[in-house]
């Protein structure tokens, strides 16, 4: 198998949540665990989202939907484009693909200048794959759906609408967007 992986240490192709053979290696050494009845939920119902940074703020995005995580490359503007979060199109493999500012459009601030993004989220959804530029991928969360707790109503960020509920992640609490609101307005906003 090639090795995907960049000498930072991130693998930029994503396959689906798989374990790595040292995460394997340290589960099998972990001792086993007793459990009663009624304890065991069905761990076939976990999800699994990737955990990424813009600015201050972090977000998670199913790895459904996810397709891989790439470097930065330059970004050809598109004229006539009313739409502000809508930075303009790069090549992906040989495709030309649009690159969408979450930033932007969640309202996020990016702390003024500072240096571009360092990766970049490929993201596919019904047929449509879209780009999205983040500061930092943290990497791969699995989370049971049920632990997903709702977003706070006194929220006035621009997220908020977009995102399905928080995870718990090292502490902190991550919102982890709705892919399917989050393509479908941006569809919208597009046409």
């Amino acid at each position: 198998m090639a090795d995907n992986k960049h000498p930072d240490g991130v693998l930029y192709v994503l396959d689906r949540v798989s374990a790595s053979e040292a995460l394997a290696r340290e589960q099998a050494q972990l001792p086993p665990v007793a459990f009663q009845e009624g304890d065991v939920r069905d761990l076939t119902r976990d999800d699994s989202a990737l955990v990424f940074r813009i600015g201050e703020e972090w977000l998670a995005l199913s790895t459904g939907v996810v397709n891989e995580v790439a470097g930065a490359r330059a970004i050809h503007s598109l004229p006539h484009q009313r739409n502000r979060a809508i930075l303009g199109v790069l090549n992906i493999r040989g495709g030309l693909r649009i690159c969408v500012s979450l930033a932007r459009l969640f309202q996020i601030d990016d702390g003024g200048a500072k240096p571009a993004a360092q990766h970049l989220l490929v993201a596919m959804h019904e047929g449509q794959t879209l780009v999205f530029p983040v500061d930092e991928v943290a990497g791969v969360h699995r989370y049971h759906d049920e632990a997903l707790s709702a977003t706070p109503t006194t929220l006035a960020h621009a997220a908020t609408q977009y995102t399905r509920g928080l995870v718990d992640w090292r502490g902190r609490k991550v919102g982890l967007l709705d892919h399917d609101l989050l393509f479908y307005a941006l569809n919208r906003s597009m046409t």
